[in-house]
């Protein structure tokens, strides 16, 4: 680990411990007495697979400027009525909350709150991202994506290009690396349309290139499910066997990397492993081929800058396979994925749990879980 990560590991600790955001403890402390105050605390108590043991590697997996979270987990902080609650509500005291437990990045999932936030309702505008930006700031928090408005059309409609446009500057006054979606780029299992949104695809890329953007799709377990693209057609002119290769590794294939990333959400491609499993080949037999999820990132690490560090517990009894839980807390090994996949400091993972929100019996669990998943996100070691 280097000195830097060690400062700001210490830090992040110290700073959750007293009440206080990693930046406004760095500017009142040293690192040094950070990491000693720290150090006299104790250690911090382990979840499964948070550790390693024994003489392997034990660095940091996740360094203390790549741990994020997508809003979207915290939905219900940002959608409750301040006037209603004294818990953290809307985006501005949400990014406080957040600051407070240590991340340093959040991914959007829109750009909507509740009508009584300071800002109002929807801050999906020019003056709503620089309210964000400077909310975002004061934090000392970075944007790092959205799950935002992809296009419809294709060819673009005027009206759509316009929408896009205007979320690629609303990325960029809030700072963003990275503009995408919580979609696929298309839900059919035919080779003809995956073709035609890798096209549609590549003319979204270029675009969001020329405004110093990465623009990437996220995927759940069906865009790892077969194609079908070979054997003989159904009454429609469309195939009906595969020749074994995944929608979403085809789509990776005929776009261009200079343009188009993907977001892996490593629940979901879990959830596909356990799943897709088996698919029917062009001369009729039924062939099985188990996915492997960090293969599909090793073979091409760095078109995966973003990761949805969801975990899951093992549950055969449904048809996922898995339950969602808060971070380290589940059966995925973690420690084993970020370790394998290479460009060690390049991937942004972001903390996420559909699950999260525990409704009006406990208000306060989405955030209770963020706090506990930064927690096993910072103790993560490989």
């Amino acid at each position: 680990m280097s000195a830097y990560e060690e400062e700001m590991e210490s830090a992040g600790n110290l700073g959750r411990r007293l009440g206080l955001s990693r930046r406004q403890l760095l500017a009142a402390t040293t690192g040094m007495a950070a990491a000693a105050a720290v150090a006299a605390a104790g250690p911090m108590k382990s979840v499964a697979r948070a550790a390693t043991t024994g003489n392997g590697p034990n660095g940091i997996l996740i360094p203390p400027p790549r741990r994020g979270i997508i809003l979207y987990t915290v939905r219900d902080a940002i959608s409750r009525d301040p006037l209603s609650s004294s818990l953290p509500s809307g985006f501005r005291a949400v990014f406080e909350e957040l600051a407070r437990i240590g991340y340093a990045q959040v991914e959007f999932a829109g750009y909507s709150q509740h009508r009584n936030a300071e800002g109002g309702a929807s801050l999906e505008s020019i003056e709503g991202a620089k309210l964000l930006r400077g909310w975002l700031d004061d934090n000392g928090l970075v944007a790092q994506g959205n799950h935002g408005f992809i296009p419809g059309s294709w060819p673009l409609s005027q009206a759509d290009l316009d929408r896009f446009k205007l979320h690629l500057e609303i990325a960029n006054i809030l700072g963003m690396a990275h503009v995408g979606t919580g979609s696929d780029p298309t839900g059919s299992a035919y080779k003809a349309d995956w073709d035609v949104a890798a096209e549609k695809w590549n003319a979204l890329g270029e675009i969001a290139t020329a405004a110093g953007l990465k623009l990437y799709t996220h995927n759940h377990d069906v865009a790892y499910s077969f194609l079908l693209d070979s054997g003989p057609l159904d009454d429609r002119g469309r195939p009906t066997r595969s020749s074994g290769i995944r929608r979403l590794e085809y789509f990776l294939q005929i776009t261009d990397p200079k343009h188009v990333w993907l977001e892996m959400d490593i629940f979901w491609a879990h959830v596909a492993q356990y799943k897709h499993k088996t698919f029917t080949a062009p001369d009729g037999s039924t062939q099985t081929q188990v996915f492997n999820p960090l293969g599909v990132v090793q073979a091409q690490t760095k078109r995966f800058p973003l990761f949805h560090a969801k975990d899951g517990k093992i549950n055969t009894g449904t048809a996922n396979g898995y339950d969602m839980v808060p971070f380290g807390t589940g059966d995925i090994d973690y420690a084993a994925f970020l370790r394998g996949v290479g460009a060690k400091g390049y991937h942004n993972p972001m903390y996420e749990q559909d699950t999260a929100p525990g409704g009006t019996a406990n208000p306060a669990q989405s955030l209770q879980y963020a706090d506990l998943s930064y927690q096993n996100m910072s103790a993560l070691r490989g």
